[in-house]
């Protein structure tokens, strides 16, 4: 049934009525939100790219918060939804079978099944002898072993999105099929217009789950929203005369390495998908046509043949059969290939709900956590990976295709720890790209900005070397660690995001957002920024500049966030909010011999200050000269070490950093990356963005020591709350000298499941692998002594009850920092 009055105003409005878009219509209702939700459809349900979807889900994924969404989703589909609604899903409750032929796919499932069992899952690691035993009919020719996950399998994506639309319409959503949306713009009152061929419609929050046509509906609102169409084939052949007389069905076989797809009975047929590792299909690049419905392509069989050749080969019993039915449809990538869901960049309640691969599989849990971030200001499990605002306008739509291509080549290959993705870069480089470039540097890509990640040096090659064990880089690593603990470092820390608040309500604006007492002049202050849920949206080191001015440092990737969270908050205050990050440049200098490099290069005055404690006190700042250049030196370390950060304009940073490594030449300066700064924090206890998530609260994070509470701020209410689900504990695993883990791990007490590892990492100068672990309470207690699930198998751990390294924190500290060591 379709709606036929469209109504003038409404709460939310949902452009595209494909499986994410109904799916959050779903969700926003089971929230309370459905008797003011409204969903638009330009033709009918599904018909864009869910209608032609395999329809397959697996618990086999690496990622914790996919997991949980994979593991909703086949709740939802094997029962909970045909109970609620009466109306069939079709599912198919088959299982599957990841193959591995190497051992670096072997060590991929050791960490999956890592993985898994910190969720929970019904997951195993098998031998060919089992997978050869559920399905007889696959040439194991080569295969090492199998991911068994036998709660997988898949679901007519028609009948799953009907279902949702019917659950969501019993709850008092409204959906407009042949409604197609024209044109969305913002009011002057922040409410958004949605002109559509029925009519226009108002609402408070609208929603872009537009599909293919996502990208060409943001630019009505002047966004930006990278992702682009790629098709992809898969292929259902006659009926197999084997499969006639089955009493169950067969598993599905996903084969990364040969078939770079999957394999599966489709009733009496076989169906196989494949997503070719070179020459990828994009098409649409401007516009999706919108006359496309149950749009299909021609298949492209030279494009594919080697793959689907080789499936022949893995199931001979198809290679005598003909192909009755060729599905060549397109779907988007994003860059990196996570969907976009979340609040657009730049704006107010405009939500992204588009960008997504796997719909079927991942969309459902998705839009739950969409639904609670839109009702509730947080969702309830980590959106770093899917939040749109983490790409900015260096996403051009010529880079957006260079990375959606390359993303759809590397659909089927191993998720390595740290993989690089290297297409389309440098894209913005620091001026020291080149020179450290030239000195071994292996940089990654954040937010857009080159950073150094270690250095090749003494004959190893320089790029990323990788495998879910140590490797040469860590070598390097180690020797970055040992030079900055025990001589100095320097590092480009210029991807830093770097905002200026000033005016004459910074204090006032900045006071009700952060929940710690904000800096005098000339000093530094760790904060945090919640929101009203009192959940973590990011940490900040905040500086007095002067009286009106607070300069402000974070991640990365939270640039185009912490700009949208100043400006949705400001109400009205008379301030001015600068984004500095592109246009200054950074870089930190640690380690025992860096007072006496400072002193070397320092244009200070008089001639006996020697940059002392009293001089030059931890925590604050100061305007010193450099190379000429004038930077703004803050005495704080990420090392853990005696250390500084100098900020400055970009044209200061190459003589800056020159004059820096001159006066530390005598004294064994090393460049060193992002690689070593995190074994330095772990090693130092301190938590970083893996642990300070949008699913927490301070006192989950056990951060509450900085939050007042002789102040009020947004979020107050509920991080006080001490009745904790769970706490970030510091762990220390026992090493086995090859793999340290991951992330992710199941933590174990007595053999119980407590909770799972966020950050792991061996800390080379304490000859430990270190962890921070989201646990239940009860395990947290330091000294007591836990299992952590690494590669596949239990570890001993312990709870630490203070850092591993200067667990009094001395050395930053200290005018002696060598003695004290």
């Amino acid at each position: 049934m379709s709606e036929k009055n469209l109504p003038s105003h409404a709460r939310v409005v949902i452009v595209g009525g494909g499986v994410m878009g109904v799916g959050l219509a779903y969700h926003l209702a089971h929230e309370g939100w459905g008797d003011d939700t409204v969903l638009l459809e330009k033709a009918e349900l599904t018909s864009g790219s869910t209608w032609h979807a395999a329809g397959q889900i697996t618990h086999s994924t690496s990622s914790f918060g996919l997991g949980k969404c994979v593991d909703y989703n086949i709740g939802l589909y094997s029962g909970q939804l045909e109970a609620e609604t009466g109306q069939p899903v079709t599912w198919h409750g088959c299982g599957s079978f990841r193959l591995a032929y190497t051992e670096d796919e072997m060590d991929w499932l050791r960490h999956t099944l890592s993985v898994g069992r910190s969720l929970g899952f019904n997951i195993e690691l098998v031998g060919p002898e089992k997978v050869a035993e559920l399905h007889p009919f696959y040439n194991l020719e080569g295969v090492l072993g199998a991911l068994h996950t036998p709660d997988d399998g898949h679901v007519d994506p028609t009948n799953v999105t009907m279902a949702m639309a019917a659950g969501a319409r019993q709850k008092g959503v409204r959906i407009f099929r042949n409604c197609r949306a024209t044109n969305i713009t913002q009011a002057d009152n922040g409410e958004w217009v949605v002109e559509t061929e029925m009519g226009t419609i108002t609402c408070e929050h609208v929603v872009n789950a537009g599909g293919t046509y996502a990208r060409q509906m943001g630019e009505w609102s002047g966004l930006q929203l990278p992702m682009t169409s790629m098709t992809h084939h898969y292929f259902v052949t006659e009926p197999v005369p084997e499969f006639q007389n089955l009493d169950k069905e067969l598993p599905v076989i996903r084969d990364d390495r040969k078939v770079s797809g999957y394999i599966r009975m489709e009733q009496q047929r076989g169906l196989i998908g494949i997503y070719e590792k070179e020459n990828p299909n994009s098409v649409w690049h401007d516009h999706c046509p919108w006359e496309y419905e149950n749009w299909l392509f021609d298949a492209d069989y030279d494009r594919v043949m080697p793959w689907l050749e080789e499936s022949l080969n893995r199931m001979p019993i198809f290679a005598e059969l003909g192909i009755q039915r060729d599905v060549h449809g397109a779907i988007s990538h994003p860059p990196d290939g996570n969907p976009l869901i979340g609040p657009a960049p730049g704006v107010r309640n405009y939500w992204c709900c588009c960008g997504t691969q796997i719909g079927i599989g991942w969309g459902p849990g998705l839009t739950r956590e969409l639904a609670r971030w839109m009702v509730h200001g947080a969702a309830d499990i980590s959106m770093r990976e899917f939040d749109p605002r983490r790409f900015g306008s260096y996403a051009t739509k010529d880079w957006q295709v260079i990375k959606a291509e390359e993303d759809y080549c590397l659909r089927h290959e191993i998720p390595f720890p740290h993989f690089n993705r290297l297409e389309g870069r440098p894209i913005k480089p620091s001026p020291l790209y080149e020179l450290l470039n030239s000195k071994g540097a292996v940089h990654e890509e954040v937010y857009g900005f080159e950073r150094p990640r270690w250095f090749a040096r003494e004959g190893v090659e320089q790029r990323d070397h990788y495998s879910f064990r140590r490797t040469p880089a860590d070598d390097m690593v180690a020797a970055e660690v040992k030079a900055v603990r025990e001589r100095v470092g320097i590092m480009d820390v210029s991807a830093f995001t770097k905002v200026l608040v000033s005016g004459d309500d910074a204090e006032v604006l900045l006071d009700r957002l952060i929940a710690n007492r904000l800096p005098k002049i000339g000093r530094i202050t760790l904060g945090h920024m919640l929101n009203r849920r009192g959940r973590i949206e990011m940490e900040v080191t905040v500086s007095r500049v002067r009286e009106d001015a607070f300069y402000l440092v974070c991640a990365a990737f939270f640039e185009q966030r912490l700009l949208d969270h100043l400006e949705a908050h400001r109400q009205g205050a008379r301030v001015k909010i600068e984004n500095l990050s592109k246009s200054y440049c950074a870089l930190s200098l640690n380690g025992p011999k860096s007072r006496e490099v400072l002193n070397a290069v320092r244009q200070y005055s008089p001639p006996e200050d020697k940059l002392s404690n009293a001089d030059f006190p931890w925590m604050t700042l100061q305007i010193n000269t450099i190379a000429e250049e004038q930077v703004w030196a803050f005495r704080m370390s990420y090392a853990g070490e005696l250390g500084w950060e100098f900020h400055m304009p970009r044209a200061s940073l190459e003589p800056v950093y020159n004059a820096l490594w001159a006066a530390g030449e005598p004294h064994g300066i090393t460049d060193y990356g992002s690689f070593a700064m995190n074994v330095m924090r772990m090693e130092k206890g301190f938590k970083g963005a893996g642990e300070l998530t949008n699913e927490v609260t301070l006192a989950e994070a056990d951060v509450l020591r900085f939050a007042r509470t002789d102040k009020d701020y947004l979020g107050k209410d509920k991080t006080l709350n001490t009745d904790l689900p769970w706490v970030c504990a510091y762990l220390e695993i026992e090493p086995d000298g090859e793999i340290d883990g991951h992330g992710g791990e199941a933590v174990m007490l007595n053999g119980r499941v407590v909770g799972s590892t966020a950050s792991v990492a061996y800390g080379h100068t304490v000859g430990k692998i270190l962890a921070f672990a989201y646990i239940k309470p009860e395990a947290a207690t330091p000294g007591t002594a836990l299992q952590v699930v690494v590669h596949g198998s239990p570890r001993a751990a312990r709870v630490l009850g203070e850092p591993a390294y200067d667990p009094q924190s001395l050395l930053p500290r200290t005018d002696a920092a060598l003695e004290i060591a």
